[in-house]
């Protein structure tokens, strides 16, 4: 990569994360708000897609 390509990423990256940082602020605020903890739901998610990308490497090979 040329280095305007990476300081355009790197600035790219940034615009990004400041135009969803409102929104996941809010999110963190409404979340700790909450009458009840989903974690069973995000431990299921994370296993599905741990196991999706083990999937991927294997068949690779």
């Amino acid at each position: 990569m040329a280095l305007w390509e990476q300081l355009l990423a790197g600035v790219l990256g940034l615009l990004i994360i400041f135009m969803v940082f409102p929104g996941i602020k809010a999110t963190m605020a409404k979340s700790k708000n909450a009458e009840e903890k989903h974690w069973g739901t995000v431990l299921l998610l994370a296993a599905v897609l741990i196991g999706f990308v083990v999937l991927m490497i294997y068949s690779v090979q």
